[in-house]
């Protein structure tokens, strides 16, 4: 899983429509209206991605988005391995502050984390996820409202799991301690 912050930019004028003869016309002029946080779970080798809106990227805000996939998606499951980034929201007390005690101690004993190297957050592939939705979704487009975003990032990614896209990792671990040696750990034996 992964998130990002997304500026919300509204229209000031009506664009027009394009014609035979002028393409689309839109105004320069914008109104800002705020931030918008996109959380990004994917599932690589199920071809499955999960996108979620929220006003904030809290501790309380990402443990309400896993709890909902830890009683959803995988309520079934014994234990959830998850993978992110080494962000201070993403810990187990974060449970603790968005459920009760019991509730808080039944999800987390199911999840078993796996941070990103320092540095090596791109190693995620939810942040992969990410930047193809903002290049095929968000890019370059004014969105001025939550529930825009909501419904534009909903489609895309009905429509990305509709064909069961998934991720063909290549990187193997022998290349990535070669590779990526500045980002692990140095073991002293």
């Amino acid at each position: 899983m992964d998130e990002q912050p997304v500026q919300l930019v509204q229209e000031t004028r009506e664009p027009i429509a394009a014609t035979a003869e002028h393409p689309k016309r839109v105004d320069y002029e914008y109104k800002r209206a705020g931030v918008a946080n996109v959380f990004m779970f994917a599932e690589p080798l199920a071809g499955w991605r999960q996108v979620s809106i929220r006003k904030l990227k809290t501790k309380v805000d990402w443990a309400l988005e896993m709890g909902a996939l830890l009683e959803g998606r995988y309520a079934d499951c014994l234990k959830v391995l998850l993978v992110c980034d080494n962000l201070n929201t993403h810990t187990m007390g974060a449970f603790y502050e968005a459920f009760e005690p019991s509730r808080a101690r039944a999800l987390v004993s199911r999840i078993e984390f796996h941070h990103t190297p320092k540095h090596g957050s791109w190693l995620n592939i939810a942040e992969n996820e990410l930047s193809c939705l903002t290049r095929q979704c968000i890019s370059g487009r004014r969105i001025g409202s939550e529930e825009e975003l909501r419904a534009e990032t909903t489609a895309w990614s009905n429509d990305i799991n509709s064909r069961q896209r998934g991720v063909d990792w290549q990187m193997k671990i022998d290349d990535a301690r070669i590779k990526l040696r500045s980002i692990y750990p140095k073991i002293k034996l």
